[in-house]
């Protein structure tokens, strides 16, 4: 084995801790948790004791003499309805408490499920920008399932049939301790076989994990990206990275059935040395009357064997449960342990309802640490102040946006609103500050409706209906089939970029509490046509607030307040369209690049 894969092999103290983190999911439970061991326990008392009844039938009832055979019959009638009442019993527990273990199980995985949900929403960007959607979606479906089946049945599975097993025990130790010592011999080999095969199961349940993760990846992004896959004609390319991956799942799951595979048959051959040790010390006993031992005593003590593997059967389907669980806890923990980085303050400040001035303070910013994107950039946009973006592909423009709604944390420097700095506030009040139209606008999959409101019940449908008018969304969304119950499909498929647009600038109108308006390129894949009912709608929007607009159309930059230029990160110059026109440069140059690719277009 590797060093990479012995480094990533959890040791006893981690596993320790996160059964700790899983068990600790029931603590809310605790007195639901003690009603179950309770049960538990009534159950395995029960279902133990019917060999004792068997034994009495045999010794009282059938081999003896001098008793009449009306007699027997009677003594055999009322043991057999003593038998069935309390089989009848046990049978009856076992049911109550497989639905009261389903039932707080599946609470206490809703709770890890909300858990893993609240965080994966609490994660900053920079997480998503490393971590792929598929592996995301792995801990959040696929692994949290794999916690369910164990907590659902394996933890009071596993309690039951520990009480099963050390019922039995001591049923034999009361009943023959002549039977059970020549049973002993055999527990060493079981606990060597059970170990071996722990720890060949356990990593092979993290190598299926991990090939899993890799093959939904590997789906999604095919999926995602289906028609660059098929522009371009590499549909073979991916089928055979898919066909690798796909192997490698097979080979880790063959893995782990070969130790399961392994496990069985050597728990049937103990089983059956087992049998034969009783036959033969029993029988040994019987014929020579050592030991107290009798008939019915042999007889019940064959039962008991059974029933002593049978729950042995059961650990070891769990331990393969637990081995699942702990791969999928150490994932769903990792997930846990990531640092939210962007975190609110313990007394955050409020931001006025009016639109403040929004400051640079020589910020400096890098996605990765030897990659700088942006340089001691300082500026001020006053409020009301419509201020255009403009810059070559990757001068950071798009990082201001990110960096202004604290997706990201400058590496240097600070950024204000008003007279607070923003890491004074908390990241809900700050962004409600701002309404954003990105270039490519998400749509849900919901009704027209829903996607403007953005899924909010408190919003009517007259204000969603005004809010696209405004938007000159209205013509075109009641020309859909069922207008504004219309339900979108993924993305917005169907659409086009205009029109997702005019969705998005309706969701604007109803962020009434938004001050500020960022357009991010938000013009940059729809026609003429579509840019005229966007600017005609923006003049509305713009109404009151602060604008900031990176955009590379000319008809935008030419009508702003202020123009910030940037180049590599820095912020080359800034002021009126006319005044850096003629002071020539970079602004210049970018200005005649943007007008002759317009021409042409």
């Amino acid at each position: 084995m590797s060093a990479e894969r012995q480094e990533q092999r959890p040791s006893r103290a981690e596993s320790r801790r996160l059964m700790r983190w899983l068990l600790g999911y029931s603590w809310p439970y605790r007195w639901s948790m003690l009603g179950i061991l309770l049960l538990t326990v009534v159950t395995g008392l029960t279902m133990n004791y019917p060999p004792v009844l068997i034994r009495n039938a045999v010794d009282r009832w059938l081999a003896v003499s001098g008793i009449s055979v009306d007699a027997r019959l009677l003594g055999l009638l009322r043991t057999a309805t003593l038998y069935f009442a309390i089989s009848a019993g046990s049978l009856l527990l076992r049911y109550a408490q497989t639905l009261v273990t389903a039932w707080l199980g599946q609470r206490i995985i809703r709770d890890i499920r909300r858990d893993v949900f609240d965080k994966a929403l609490k994660l900053p960007l920079r997480f998503y920008d490393r971590t792929p959607v598929g592996r995301l979606l792995t801990r959040v479906t696929s692994d949290v399932d794999s916690v369910q089946s164990f907590v659902s049945d394996g933890v009071v599975g596993a309690i039951a049939d520990v009480f099963q097993m050390v019922g039995v025990f001591v049923f034999m130790l009361v009943i023959s301790p002549v039977l059970l010592a020549a049973l002993v011999s055999i527990i060493p080999f079981l606990v060597v076989t059970f170990l071996f095969s722990h720890t060949r199961v356990r990593a092979a349940n993290r190598e299926i994990r991990r090939a899993q993760s890799a093959l939904n990846t590997q789906a999604q992004e095919a999926i995602s990206g289906m028609s660059t896959i098929q522009l371009f004609g590499r549909e073979q390319t991916i089928r055979s990275r898919f066909s690798r991956l796909n192997r490698l799942m097979r080979d880790a799951c063959f893995l782990e059935v070969r130790w399961f595979s392994f496990y069985f048959p050597v728990l049937e051959l103990a089983q059956a040395i087992s049998t034969v040790l009783v036959l033969g010390v029993g029988g040994f006993c019987v014929l020579h009357g050592w030991g107290g031992v009798t008939l019915g005593v042999v007889i019940a003590f064959l039962t008991y064997v059974r029933d002593f593997f049978r729950p042995l059967d059961g650990l070891s389907n769990r331990a393969g449960m637990l081995q699942q669980a702990l791969a999928a806890c150490e994932r769903i923990y990792q997930l846990f342990q990531e640092e939210e980085e962007i975190s609110d303050p313990l007394q955050p400040a409020l931001l006025p309802p009016t639109p403040q001035n929004i400051a640079f303070e020589r910020v400096d910013f890098a996605y990765l640490a030897d990659t700088p994107v942006l340089y001691e950039v300082s500026f001020t946009i006053a409020p009301g102040e419509i201020v255009a973006v403009v810059g070559a592909t990757g001068s950071g423009k798009t990082t201001l946006v990110n960096l202004l709604m604290r997706f990201y944390a400058p590496t240097a420097g600070g950024i204000r609103l008003g007279a607070h700095d923003l890491r004074d506030l908390r990241q809900e009040e700050l962004r409600r500050h701002f309404g954003t139209v990105r270039q490519e606008p998400f749509i849900f999959s919901a009704t027209v409706a829903e996607n403007i409101a953005l899924m909010n019940p408190a919003t009517s449908r007259e204000d969603i209906i005004v809010a696209a008018q405004q938007a000159n969304a209205d013509a075109f969304i009641r020309r859909l089939e069922q207008g504004y119950d219309t339900k979108l499909r993924e993305r917005g498929a169907g659409l086009s970029a205009g029109q997702k647009q005019l969705l998005a600038l309706a969701r604007i109108m109803l962020q009434r509490e938004a001050r500020v308006l960022i357009l991010d390129e938000a013009t940059a894949n729809v026609d003429s046509e579509t840019e005229g009912w966007i600017q005609d709608a923006l003049k509305t929007v713009m109404v009151g607030r602060t604008g900031i607009i990176i955009a590379h159309r000319l008809s935008t930059i030419r009508h702003a307040d202020r123009i910030l230029v940037f180049q590599h990160g820095r912020l080359l110059a800034q002021g009126r369209h006319e005044d850096l026109l003629q002071q020539g440069g970079y602004y210049r140059r970018l200005y005649e690049y943007l007008a002759m690719t317009e021409n042409s277009g």
